[in-house]
């Protein structure tokens, strides 16, 4: 995830996230992707799931408080209509509360204007040089904040780093830990943890550039959830403590469904219009027999739709 950055940081972190790829190696049940990926199509992720087992994709979103991947609003699209969860991530570059509180808000209104589903996870990438420089209580205030903050919007959170600064340089309470071993097969590392990331070099058919793959230990990011709070791992702290404490939690009833149509070749997309009209979206729909995460219903003409993104609604009779 964090390698490509990395490489032009730090030597030393790049020799701990040394990759290797195995075809023979641990399960293959999330993949990262990002520009360095290009345009992923509907048929790239549907091969990654009928031919590999992947279930969930994490996409880049942002990374401080200016980067926004150009390519995420089209991986979150396409990944979805392929059947994966879907889920973003944010290269965090904080090291107090207040940038932490400022990355997260940034982090956030990106990944909902580019169609990231309320429910799914957007994860803090931890990893970068500013972290390195302040103490394990502070990483550990700041990456607290984050969480707390992104929960506003309605996702979910944990922190990716890599196996050697867990409880050294920040607590991990779950986690999606990274760690490359020269050979997978077979493997368990980290299973407390949500997921561990075993390579950053997979190379799949028909698909563009090297691809961070990871094993999962649970559902974390293959559904769609409310997101709880959090609480600072450690008080001993330089940093407000209100902001780092807070018990930010959304209320607003998300909820997963999934979407069928059985005289069509997809399920229609709607648009509520300023007049309260609903008007079909003509430029994309969703695949039949997927997941979608839902925050709202609404009543129009006594049709009732559900919301699957900012502005886009599937009529109920589509959901199964």
């Amino acid at each position: 995830m964090g390698i490509k950055t990395l490489i032009a940081a730090t030597f030393s972190v790049v020799a701990l996230f040394f990759c290797v790829t195995n075809v023979d190696a641990a399960r293959m049940d999330m993949v990262d992707v990002s520009n360095y990926n290009g345009d992923m199509t509907i048929d790239n992720f549907k091969d990654m799931k009928d031919n590999y087992g992947v279930k969930a994709a994490v996409t880049k979103i942002s990374e401080g408080t200016s980067f926004k991947d150009a390519y995420a609003a089209n991986d979150i699209k396409t990944a979805q209509a392929a059947g994966l969860y879907i889920n973003g991530y944010h290269y965090a570059r904080y090291n107090n509360v207040q940038q932490a509180i400022e990355e997260a808000d940034f982090a956030a209104q990106t990944a909902q204007a580019d169609g990231l589903p309320a429910g799914s996870v957007l994860v803090a990438d931890v990893e970068s040089s500013e972290q390195s420089k302040v103490s394990k209580a502070q990483n550990d205030a700041d990456n607290t904040a984050f969480m707390n903050e992104v929960a506003k919007y309605g996702y979910r959170s944990d922190i990716y780093t890599m196996g050697s600064w867990v409880g050294t340089v920040e607590t991990v309470d779950k986690g999606w830990i990274a760690e490359y071993p020269a050979d997978a097969t077979n493997l368990n590392h980290y299973p407390n943890a949500h997921g561990w990331q075993w390579t950053c070099r997979y190379k799949f058919n028909g698909s563009y550039g090297n691809f961070d793959v990871s094993q999962l230990y649970d559902n974390f990011f293959t559904s769609y959830q409310a997101p709880a709070s959090y609480v600072v791992n450690n008080a001993n702290t330089s940093t407000d403590s209100q902001a780092t404490n807070d018990a930010i939690n959304n209320t607003t009833n998300i909820s997963a469904i999934n979407v069928n149509n059985q005289n069509g070749p997809y399920v229609p997309l709607m648009a509520l219009q300023n007049d309260g009209s609903m008007k079909k979206v003509t430029n994309r729909a969703l695949s039949k027999n997927t997941p979608w995460a839902t925050d709202q219903t609404k009543e129009v003409n006594g049709v009732t739709y559900h919301r699957v993104a900012t502005n886009e609604w599937v009529d109920a009779q589509y959901v199964i």
